[in-house]
């Protein structure tokens, strides 16, 4: 089973993606400054 995480801040966007079936992170990144000019 596969689980994507999210966490969605005011102005930054962090994910993460979890394959449980081994324990291990396939994926994960950070987005900043969302909305500022």
């Amino acid at each position: 089973m596969k689980i994507l995480v999210i966490n969605a801040g005011s102005s930054s966007l962090k994910y993460q993606l979890i394959d449980m079936d081994n324990e291990s992170i396939i994926a994960k990144g950070l987005v900043e400054r969302i909305g500022i000019e």
